[in-house]
C-alpha cells in the first residue's frame, strides 16, 4: 500500500490540476489541457481529442512511473514531472502530425506551462506521498572513466548523437551567430563545443542521479537536467554576443527558449542515457575494458561524422531543392536576400497599407466602417512618394458563397490594380483578417471569467468558420479567442476543407492578376492566429498551408512574389518561429513580418520594458530571413498615442529602416470612423484623417507624412550598400557590379533638390506630383546625396 501511495497522490494532485487550469482559462493558452468549449468532433479529425485521448494518458502514466521510480526527493520529482509534461505534448502532437520531428521540438512548447506544475505537484507528492527511503541505489560515488560503472559512456552516446538528432530544434530568431547549438549547419567548432558541454553536464548529472533513481529513469532525468543546464549556458553567451540587455527583454526570451529547446530534446531522447547505462550496469563484470574504450571511440566517431559529414549533406540537400521559376520581364522578384526588378536594380517597395476593400464588422450601422476608394487615393499615395499599396481584401466579401466569387467585389479589385498602374504604384493583394472572421459576441452569450463579449473584425466568410461551439468571447486581446483559436485549427487540419477552399481561392485570383506586373505579390494570409496547438499550427502546419497555396499560384501561372507571414505572435511579441524551414523550395518567396515592436505588442500593453526593441526586431527578422534565404519586407508597421511619442518613435523606425534598407508598408492610409479596429472616436485614424462629427476629411497626419515620404531610392542598381534620410537630405551609396541604368531617387518638395554625385552618369531630375523623380546610370561603387 505505501508503494502506490506516493505515485497515487501524485496522479490524482496532477489530474486535479489540471481540471483547475481547464476551468480558469478556456483558451488554453496557459493551461496543460485547455476546454474552450468546443465540442471535440470526429469530423475534425482526430486532432480534436489528441489533448483528452492522448496529452492526458500520457501525461499521468509518467506521473505514475516518475513518482513511483524516483523515490520522495523534491529535487528528483521536479525534472521527473516535466519530463511527463513534455513528453505528453510530444506524444499529442505526433498523433496531429504523423511528423516525428516536428512532434518532438513542439513538447518545448509546453515549458512555461511544464515547470510550474512540476513544482505544484511534487511539492504535495513530497509533502503528502511520504518521505520514503532515503537509500542510495548506487553507493559507488566514482568509477573509472572506462569502467563498466562509467557516467561517461552513456553521457557521450546521447550528446554524439544530438548533431544527427538535431532535426528543429534550436532553429529560429533566438540563435545570434556565436551561440553554440548542435546544428551542423553553424559549423563544426559550435557544434563541437556544444557536444562537450551536454556530455560534460550529462556526465556529472548521471553520476547525482544514479544513486537517487533507480534503474532506466535515472539516466533520463539526468539527460532533462543536463539538457537545460546548456540551455543557460546558451542564454549566457547569448547576452554577451547578442547585445545584451540593450533595452529590452529579449535575452530572457533566449533563456527561455534555449532551455524549452533542450528540455524538449532530453525530453526526446534522453532515454539514450538511461538505456545505454542500464545496459552496462547489466553488463557481466568481466566486460573486458577495451569493450567500454570501443564504445568511446564509436561515440567520438558519431561525433567526427555530424560534425564534418552532416553539414555537406545539408547543403547538398539545399542546394537540390530550389527550382527554377520563370519570371518574365518587368516583374518584381525576390533574388537573394533583395527584391529586385530582374533588370540588376534593388527595389525598394515603401507604401501603405490600403483598407477600404476590407469588408469589417460594424458596430455602429450608421457610421461607415470603410471610406470610399478612389482614384484619388492613388494619385494621393503616388505623391507622398509611395511606391506601393498593400492592399487589404476579405476572403468574406471575394467568396461569400462558396465557390463563387463576387463579381463585384473582383472588380473593385480591378479598378485598384488600374488605378495604380496609372500611378506607377505596385500592389500588394493581401487576404486580411483579423480574428479569423466579423462575428462578434452574440447578445445574451453569457463569457467565461477571464474573458469578455467582443466586437467582430474581419476575414473568413461564415461558411468558412467553423468554430465547433466554442464561444466567441476574448481574454486580453481579441486575437486570444475560444472561437477564432478552434477556427484557425480547423484551418491549418483542413476540416471541411476550408483549408483547400482558401488555396483554390488564391489560384482563382492569381489568374486573375497573372499577367499584370503592377501585382507585386500575393501575402497569402494576414497575421495568421496561432490556433490551439502551437508550434504544430504556427510552423509545421502553417508551412503546409503556405506551400499548398504557393503551388495553387503557381499552377495558376503566375509569377509573382509570394509573400509570407510568422504568426500573429511576431506582430504581439516581436519575434515567433514562423513556418518551418524548407517548407516551401519556391524561390520566389518574400519574408513579411510586421515590424510593431514598441508599438501595439503586448509588453506595451502590459507596462512593460519592451521584450523586443524596436532595433532588435529589424535584426531578428534578418536572422529568420536568412534561414529561409529571403528578403524581408515589412507587411506592416505603425505607432499611436501621443503625437510627440508617436513621432520619436517612427523617426527611429525610419532610421533603421534607412540602415536596413528595408522596405514596407504603414498602416494605414484611411481607417474609417466605423472601423473596429478605429474604435469610434473623434476621428478616424490614418494617415488621411476623417472628421467623425462630419463625416469628412479633417486635416492629414503631416507630422507621420514628414518622415514616411522622405527622400528614398525605389530603385538603385546592384545593391543598396548604405542609406540615410531626412525630409529631402539622403546619403545613398550603391555598388552596381555592370551598369545599370535603373536608378530612380523620390525626393519630395516643390523646390527642385540640389544633387551631387559620384559613379552617375546621365543625371535627370523630372518634377512630380508632390515632388522630384532623379534618374541615372550607375557602374561599380557610386553615390547619391540629395538637399
Amino acid at each position: 500500500m505505501k508503494t502506490f501511495r506516493r505515485p497515487g497522490v501524485a496522479v490524482a494532485t496532477m489530474l486535479v490540476l489540471v481540471m483547475v487550469q481547464a476551468v480558469a482559462d478556456p483558451t488554453g493558452l496557459l493551461a496543460l489541457v485547455g476546454w474552450s468549449g468546443a465540442v471535440p468532433s470526429l469530423a475534425s479529425g482526430i486532432w480534436s481529442f489528441a489533448p483528452y485521448l492522448v496529452f492526458l494518458p500520457v501525461l499521468l502514466a509518467m506521473v505514475w512511473w516518475v513518482a513511483l521510480r524516483a523515490g520522495g526527493r523534491f529535487w528528483t520529482l521536479v525534472p521527473g514531472m516535466v519530463l511527463a509534461v513534455v513528453l505528453a505534448q510530444s506524444a499529442a502532437c505526433l498523433v496531429m502530425t504523423g511528423d516525428l520531428g516536428t512532434a518532438a521540438w513542439a513538447g518545448g512548447y509546453v515549458t512555461a506551462k511544464a515547470v510550474p506544475a512540476a513544482l505544484i505537484v511534487s511539492a504535495l507528492t513530497r509533502w503528502l506521498g511520504g518521505r520514503g527511503e532515503r537509500t542510495r541505489v548506487d553507493p559507488a560515488p566514482w568509477t573509472p572513466v572506462l569502467g563498466r560503472r562509467s557516467v561517461w559512456i552513456p553521457a557521450i552516446a546521447f550528446a554524439g548523437a544530438a548533431p544527427l538528432l538535431v532535426g528543429s530544434w534550436w532553429t529560429g530568431a533566438a540563435y545570434a551567430p556565436g551561440v553554440p547549438t548542435f546544428r551542423p549547419d553553424q559549423g563544426v567548432l559550435p557544434v563541437v563545443v556544444t557536444v562537450l558541454l551536454l556530455a560534460g553536464a550529462t556526465a556529472l548529472c548521471l553520476r547525482w542521479m544514479r544513486s537517487r533513481v533507480a534503474g532506466a529513469l535515472a539516466g533520463w532525468l539526468a539527460a532533462v537536467v543536463a539538457a537545460s543546464m546548456v540551455g543557460v549556458v546558451q542564454a549566457l553567451v547569448a547576452l554577451v554576443v547578442d547585445d545584451g540587455f540593450a533595452g529590452d527583454l529579449w535575452p530572457l526570451m533566449v533563456a527561455y527558449v534555449a532551455v524549452a529547446d533542450g528540455l524538449s530534446f532530453a525530453a526526446c531522447t534522453g532515454w539514450i542515457v538511461g538505456v545505454v547505462a542500464l545496459v552496462l550496469e547489466r553488463a557481466p563484470v568481466r566486460t573486458p575494458a577495451r569493450t567500454a574504450r570501443a564504445a568511446v571511440a564509436s561515440a567520438l566517431g558519431l561525433l567526427l561524422v555530424a560534425g564534418l559529414a552532416v553539414p555537406q549533406l545539408i547543403a547538398s540537400t539545399s542546394a537540390a531543392a530550389s527550382p527554377d521559376l520563370a519570371v518574365p520581364a518587368g516583374f518584381l522578384r525576390a533574388e537573394g536576400d533583395v527584391i529586385t526588378d530582374g533588370d540588376g536594380d534593388q527595389v525598394l517597395l515603401r507604401g501603405v497599407n490600403v483598407n477600404q476593400l476590407v469588408d469589417f464588422y460594424r458596430p455602429r450601422a450608421d457610421v461607415d466602417d470603410t471610406r470610399p476608394l478612389t482614384e484619388d487615393d492613388f494619385a494621393g499615395i503616388a505623391a507622398q512618394g509611395f511606391d506601393v499599396v498593400r492592399l487589404n481584401l476579405s476572403w468574406s466579401a471575394l467568396e461569400p458563397s462558396r465557390g463563387e466569387f463576387d463579381a463585384e467585389y473582383l472588380g473593385l479589385i480591378h479598378d485598384a490594380v488600374d488605378w495604380a498602374a496609372a500611378h506607377e504604384v505596385y500592389i500588394v493583394l493581401d487576404m486580411h483578417q483579423d480574428s479569423w472572421w466579423a462575428g462578434a459576441t452574440p447578445e445574451g452569450t453569457a463569457c467565461r471569467p477571464g474573458t469578455d463579449p467582443m466586437w467582430g473584425y474581419d476575414g473568413a466568410p461564415e461558411w468558412a468558420t467553423v468554430t465547433d461551439g466554442a464561444p466567441r468571447c476574448q481574454f486580453l486581446s481579441r486575437d486570444i479567442s475560444p472561437a477564432s483559436d478552434r477556427a484557425f485549427q480547423n484551418l491549418y487540419f483542413d476540416t471541411d476543407g476550408v483549408q483547400s477552399a482558401l488555396v483554390e481561392a488564391w489560384g482563382r485570383l492569381a489568374t486573375e492578376f497573372r499577367d499584370d506586373p503592377t501585382v507585386a505579390g500575393y501575402d497569402l494570409l494576414n497575421e495568421p492566429g496561432f490556433g490551439e496547438a502551437a508550434p504544430v499550427t504556427t510552423a509545421y502546419q502553417l508551412g503546409r498551408f503556405y506551400e499548398r497555396a504557393i503551388g495553387a499560384i503557381r499552377d495558376a501561372g503566375a509569377p509573382q512574389i509570394v509573400f509570407v507571414e510568422p504568426t500573429i505572435l511576431w506582430s504581439g511579441l516581436g519575434f515567433d518561429s514562423g513556418p518551418s524551414l524548407g517548407f516551401s523550395s519556391d524561390p520566389n518567396l518574400v519574408f513579411s513580418p510586421h515590424l510593431y515592436a514598441e508599438s501595439l505588442t503586448l509588453d506595451r500593453d502590459l507596462g512593460i520594458p519592451p521584450i523586443v526593441g524596436m532595433a532588435r526586431q529589424f535584426v531578428l527578422a534578418q536572422r529568420v530571413a536568412d534561414a529561409y534565404g529571403m528578403p524581408v519586407w515589412s507587411g506592416e508597421y505603425g505607432y499611436w498615442g501621443d503625437p510627440a511619442d508617436v513621432g520619436e518613435r517612427l523617426g527611429r523606425y525610419a532610421a533603421l529602416e534607412d540602415a536596413h534598407a528595408y522596405g514596407g508598408a504603414y498602416w494605414v492610409w484611411k481607417q474609417a470612423c466605423g472601423d473596429p479596429q478605429n474604435g469610434i472616436g473623434d476621428t478616424g485614424n490614418g494617415l488621411m484623417v476623417q472628421d467623425c462629427a462630419t463625416g469628412g476629411d479633417a486635416p492629414p497626419r503631416e507630422d507621420l507624412l514628414t518622415v514616411l515620404s522622405r527622400a528614398y531610392p525605389r530603385s538603385a542598381p546592384g545593391l543598396v550598400t548604405s542609406l540615410r534620410a531626412e525630409g529631402r537630405a539622403m546619403e545613398l551609396e550603391g555598388s552596381a557590379p555592370e551598369r545599370g541604368c535603373g536608378l530612380e531617387v523620390w525626393v519630395p518638395g516643390d523646390d527642385e533638390p540640389a544633387v551631387e554625385v559620384t559613379g552617375v552618369s546621365g543625371l535627370t531630375l523630372t518634377r512630380v506630383d508632390g515632388g522630384w523623380s532623379v534618374t541615372g546610370c550607375a557602374d561599380g561603387r557610386y553615390t547619391v546625396t540629395t538637399r
